[in-house]
């Protein structure tokens, strides 16, 4: 691995960074009724000592009726909002940027969480959990309008803790990604039907938190084609499709796209190299962040499954090339990184054979 590519210094969006890596969002579940503990605080600072450029955080709670499933992911509102405060410094100290990535799943209900319960309250365009599954109701305008102002204040509230930067969790099947997707958003008017009016949500969602922090703090988006009950669904066939789902979102007021794929190295269309990354940057000419087995070697999905080791960094010389010929600017690092808080430094040094493999026993534990 070349130290002029992945461990350089560089800057993206106004951020000057000492180099490419980014600790991607995994949500943890440590946060005792919403409020990260100081556990929470020092898993991230770890990583940050050890040479991670960017911290982004586990998905964050917006102030938002039912925005998550769970009473141990963090909320970014109310008490939790002083402890942040406390992270952001923290993190910030030791050398990297820090960035919380502002959630709401919508309509959908984590997989480890069983199926969904009708009882509990939902948000989502049309009532759907995932096709062929219905699950609340319709959300109204009004309350389409509440979540967008949700957003925003999470937004002016990231400037207010000293935050680097934010990212908008619209991926995997979450509720911004609920109305992007055709399967779960069947409404009708301004919010459904074709493409144009399905993006309308996160727009409206950008916009509001571009008004939010003014014209100079970074917003990160996240968005993937596949979701976590369907890995094989795709928003954009080609890559004229794609750039009629990425420019509104860049025009509205992105940054970065946070581009989520589950392995890094496989080419997003036909007939080119370039992964998700890559054809983003090309097509909107906005920075981008690669994400998706970093680090790994051997099926991640198999390693949740069985348990099993994936360790190794056969995969980063792919990575490397991929970087000198400029396909993206950051790349974001998940498991790989949950597993072993120095992977950055032993990377970097050449280490490689110290490297601590991912297991699903990580998951359990703030290491």
């Amino acid at each position: 691995m070349s130290a002029s590519t992945l461990f350089a210094p560089t800057t993206v969006a106004g951020l000057a960074l000492r180099n490419r890596v980014v600790m991607s969002p995994m949500t943890r579940r440590f946060s005792p009724a919403g409020v990260p503990t100081q556990a929470v605080g020092d898993y991230y600072r770890r990583r940050a000592e050890a040479g991670v450029g960017v911290i982004i955080t586990e998905g964050v709670a917006i102030d938002h009726p039912a925005a998550v499933d769970h009473p141990d992911i963090p909320n970014f509102h109310g008490a939790a909002l002083e402890e942040w405060k406390t992270i952001a410094a923290s993190v910030k100290a030791a050398g990297a940027a820090f960035i919380p990535q502002l959630w709401h799943m919508g309509g959908h209900r984590s997989l480890t969480a069983g199926p969904p319960n009708p009882d509990t309250p939902s948000l989502s365009p049309s009532g759907i959990y995932e096709p062929g599954t219905r699950f609340g109701a319709p959300a109204t305008e009004n309350e389409i309008g509440a979540a967008i102002e949700a957003y925003a204040k999470a937004a002016r509230d990231a400037v207010s803790i000293g935050a680097s930067g934010v990212e908008i969790h619209g991926a995997h099947g979450y509720l911004i990604d609920q109305f992007f997707w055709a399967a779960t958003n069947q409404r009708g008017g301004r919010y459904g039907g074709g493409m144009t009016d399905r993006l309308r949500f996160a727009i409206e969602v950008i916009k509001a938190c571009r008004t939010a922090v003014g014209p100079d703090f970074p917003i990160f988006f996240r968005y993937s084609q596949f979701k976590q009950v369907d890995y094989k669904a795709r928003l954009c066939q080609s890559p004229d499709e794609l750039a009629a789902f990425l420019q509104p979102l860049a025009d509205a007021g992105v940054d970065v796209f946070d581009c989520s794929q589950r392995r890094f190295w496989e080419p997003e269309f036909e007939g080119s190299p370039l992964n998700l990354a890559g054809w983003t940057k090309t097509l909107t000419g906005k920075p981008t962040m690669t994400v998706g087995s970093v680090g790994l070697d051997g099926d991640v999905v198999a390693s949740l499954r069985d348990g099993v080791d994936v360790i190794g960094a056969s995969s980063l010389d792919r990575l490397d090339l991929m970087l000198e010929r400029g396909d993206f600017d950051l790349v974001g690092v998940g498991r790989a990184l949950l597993a072993d808080p120095r992977w950055v430094e032993k990377v970097r040094d050449g280490e490689t054979n110290g490297l601590v493999g991912f297991t699903r026993a990580a998951l359990e534990t703030l290491v």
